[in-house]
């Protein structure tokens, strides 16, 4: 293992976060306590409560996921996609590494980002309401699962894409649409049945739960599935990934 390698792509993106703090942590959360703000003014007054928690509190968890996504896909992606844009691609794959050291050192850097804004926001919204975290140790597993696997499909889409387009194509019109339909501001069980599910055939659902359980044991399918949809997925991002280097899709022309 080339752990000197790793280290550098590691630090080279994580350097990269701190020259655009303004855009990579303060935009994000800022956004975040606006969608906060809005929507538990404007839905929590008439809904004061779900499931026994009151209407602010219980959409935390969900806008936590919402930002965890949305950056862990844009920070991986913008990370492969600038070499390849640039060319210097050639360089790291001429250099003495391995793909998989590789993938860790972008990855890595991507889920690190995405997991420090989620607690930010995390603490973020305690200001606003009283918070309780009822299985700390799950609640962080759920975290860097999610940010670990999004943060794989978010390299996914910068190897893909040949155009800025392209690289924004995916998280605008499909991430974002099923996380605001994934239960994010609002429980699924308060769907009627047929829209129910429906809504269960969307990935994002699973994530949130689980999450959302780790806070206040409520959840929308059990935890024990809410795992496993993740970590199928991670497992598929896995093999794409595997796939595009052994082949050099979109690397070698």
């Amino acid at each position: 293992m080339n752990y000197r390698a790793i280290q550098a792509i590691y630090l080279f993106e994580m350097a990269r976060t701190w020259r655009t703090l303004l855009q990579s942590i303060v935009s994000p959360v800022v956004s975040t306590s606006l969608y906060f703000v809005v929507f538990g003014a404007a839905i929590g007054s008439r809904i004061t409560e779900v499931e026994g928690v009151s209407y602010g509190t219980f959409i935390v968890p969900g806008l936590v996921m919402l930002s965890v996504l949305t950056q862990s896909i844009s920070n991986a992606s913008f990370g492969i996609y600038f070499p390849k844009f640039a060319g210097t691609i050639y360089e790291i794959l001429s250099a003495p590494i391995s793909y998989f050291e590789i993938v860790i050192g972008y990855v890595g850097a991507a889920a690190t980002k995405s997991i420090i804004l989620g607690l930010i926001i995390l603490a973020t919204a305690g200001l606003f309401v009283p918070l309780h975290i009822a299985h700390p140790v799950w609640m962080l597993t759920f975290l860097v699962l999610t940010a670990v696997t999004f943060s794989l499909f978010g390299f996914i889409i910068g190897i893909w894409a040949d155009g800025f387009e392209k690289l924004q194509m995916i998280p605008m019109l499909v991430v974002t649409p099923l996380t605001f339909l994934g239960g994010s501001f609002y429980s699924v069980n308060m769907l009627p049945s047929g829209w129910r599910t429906i809504t269960l055939f969307n990935p994002v659902v699973y994530l949130i739960s689980g999450f959302r359980w780790s806070f206040y044991e409520i959840a929308d399918v059990s935890v024990g599935l809410s795992l496993g949809m993740t970590a199928a997925f991670l497992v598929a991002c896995m093999v794409i990934v595997a796939w595009i280097f052994r082949t050099g899709y979109r690397l070698k022309n």
